[in-house]
């Protein structure tokens, strides 16, 4: 070793005397190779540490997300129990998530508005205000009423399969029956679906007694009955109204715009509803609750609503959205615990077994989803996959 080193000094020596030039330029070569290796490794442990805050933010952001959604859900049970109607927090809070998010739009998206609106957009944005602002949030409002906050939580884990069901009816998903994974999907719809009507049925029943023999009675409570038809018909809605927004932003590729318009109109045609139903003077009937406070209300819901839209699509962005969908049953379990704790509200073991079985469904389909997308792009045989919005 020791002359092999000898060797190595001698024609080093050699080198430097014969050709001074090529010596240092092979010096400064070795010299600028030592410190890109050096760079490159401090840049990939900058990335490594950005992309791991950046987990972090997403993760942190999804969660602080499904609590909001929770408290959004009790302070608008919360509303209605001082005689506030669905119709005027509708109203209210919407027209307030139209005005925080139209200066977003004119600011960032302006450029991507179409140049001319056509019959079938109009109308496309006419039913997607009607049927995800008037009708949905109604539904919704009026399901949480009657029912809990726990509850209406729960019911729009049953989205994602439902969505899958009607895109595969008008053409925006494929099924395949001899494919395991659209079997999985039709297999977790099914556990979401049953789960759904478990938890409904437990929520709306109680056991009273005879006096006589001490035999259990079920009675079913009508109005949580009709307060989980309400909520069924809320998620059908939205899962409907996903669809056809899918479709539309197509051709108006403006997210944020999309929902301002649709506020707007939503706001518009809910105003038109409840002065048919002549209900004007229930706007402020309740004197438990002033004018400058509702509009406080309506403002901070507008606010959170579209800072939480805005998170979501931005995580979506970044990580899909079946990553964003595992994020949901997190509102649900919030909303219970905060509904015990709170609101003293007790939960059957019935309705936490379907609650279960419905979070057992949700992921069953996410998984198959995502699984699904990844094996097409694979095998190049479609052109659908886990990356586009429907089951958000």
């Amino acid at each position: 070793m020791k002359v092999k080193e000898r060797d190595r000094e001698s024609n080093s020596f050699v080198l430097l005397q014969s050709y001074p030039n090529a010596y240092k330029g092979i010096h400064a070569m070795q010299f600028f190779c030592v410190n890109l290796y050096r760079s490159v490794l401090n840049l990939l442990e900058e990335r490594m540490k950005t992309e791991m805050i950046e987990e972090m933010v997403i993760v942190g952001g999804l969660v602080m997300v499904q609590f909001v959604y929770a408290g959004n859900s009790l302070l608008m049970s919360y509303l209605m129990s001082l005689g506030l109607g669905p119709f005027t927090i509708v109203i209210f809070s919407t027209f307030a998530t139209f005005i925080i998010l139209s200066p977003f739009a004119i600011l960032f998206e302006r450029k991507q508005w179409p140049n001319e609106l056509s019959l079938r957009l109009i109308g496309k944005l006419v039913l997607i205000s009607f049927a995800g602002v008037t009708l949905f949030q109604s539904l919704f409002l009026e399901g949480i009423r009657l029912t809990s906050p726990a509850m209406a939580t729960a019911m729009p884990n049953l989205a994602p399969g439902l969505i899958f069901f009607i895109a595969w009816i008008v053409g925006l998903e494929k099924m395949n029956l001899k494919c395991v994974y659209s079997k999985l999907k039709i297999l977790g719809t099914l556990l979401c679906v049953f789960g759904a009507l478990a938890m409904s049925v437990m929520h709306s029943t109680s056991i009273s007694h005879k006096e006589e023999d001490d035999t259990p009675i079920f009675v079913f409570d009508r109005d949580k009955v009709v307060g989980c038809i309400y909520l069924l018909g809320a998620v059908f809605v939205l899962s409907t109204n996903v669809v056809l927004q899918a479709s539309t932003l197509a051709e108006f590729p403006a997210p944020i715009s999309l929902s301002a318009i649709t506020a707007l109109l939503g706001v518009l045609i809910t105003t038109v509803v409840l002065l048919l139903q002549n209900r004007k003077t229930k706007v402020l009937a309740s004197s438990l609750i002033s004018f400058g406070n509702l509009v406080g209300y309506s403002v901070l819901a507008g606010a959170v609503s579209g800072a939480c839209v805005s998170f979501n699509g931005w995580a979506m962005k970044k990580r899909g959205p079946v990553f964003v969908s595992m994020f949901s049953p997190f509102a649900t379990v919030i909303s219970v615990a905060f509904a015990v704790l709170t609101l003293g509200e007790s939960v059957s073991l019935g309705s936490v077994g379907g609650m279960v079985l419905m979070f057992v469904g949700l992921y069953l389909v996410l998984w198959a989803k995502g699984k699904e997308g990844f094996s097409e792009i694979e095998s190049f045989e479609s052109e659908f996959d886990s990356k586009k919005p429907l089951l958000s």
